[in-house]
């Protein structure tokens, strides 16, 4: 007879930590951030409340969390190399795409809900909206910093400019329209905002 095999802890690990990020994805977009609890999350996801407590001391540790897997199985799925700016000797084309990207993804809303919880859990809990920062918002922001160094080396760029500065005046205006939600982000809107910051306001000669 076949001996049969012993259950493997690290796949039934791995099957509850998928089912509480889907649960906490689900519930923050479905009830919202407030009345989203662990016991909720743990309900849903099948698993005990002290699962969750094991591996998370909180419910924003776990929205985080659900929240990085949900963003790195996205860029897999965008393709290999990870996540990059497209560098094809046109600036003004690579943020234009970029941008209209963020748009995109802003306004879904599997990325809209829990974005905006932890965005403002962050601001409450000081600690959250670091880990929030290094995590997620960081290595993104990174991403702009590379192209517009490469930007600079191809001149087309001042040498002055700081990239980390510069960058702000791309992902700033997106941010503050998906924050206040008065206007609608659209793809016109990105185009629009690259252009104005790299022609910037001032009549032309």
């Amino acid at each position: 007879m076949t001996e049969p095999k012993a259950p493997d802890p690290s796949r039934r690990s791995e099957r509850s930590r998928r089912a509480i990020y889907e649960a906490a994805l689900g519930l923050v977009g479905e009830v919202g951030y407030g009345r989203t609890t662990v016991e909720a999350i743990a309900a849903r996801a099948g698993v005990g409340k002290q699962t969750i407590y094991r591996w998370w001391p909180s419910k924003a540790a776990v929205l985080m969390d659900a929240f990085l897997d949900l963003a790195t199985r996205a860029a897999e799925e965008a393709g290999p190399g990870g996540p990059v700016i497209p560098d094809t000797g046109d600036l003004r084309a690579d943020l234009r795409l970029v941008l209209r990207a963020t748009v995109d993804q802003m306004n879904d809303p599997a990325y809209d809900a829990p974005a905006r919880a932890l965005t403002a859990e962050g601001v409450i809990d000081a600690a959250t909206g670091a880990r929030f920062v290094e995590r997620l918002l960081a290595p993104q922001l990174e991403l702009y910093t590379v192209r517009l160094r490469a930007a600079q080396q191809a001149g087309a760029v001042r040498p002055s400019v700081d990239p980390r500065i510069a960058l702000e005046l791309f992902v700033g205006p997106l941010l503050h329209r998906w924050l206040l939600r008065t206007l609608p982000l659209t793809h016109a809107y990105a185009d629009a905002v690259v252009d104005y910051a790299l022609d910037g306001l001032a009549p032309r000669p």
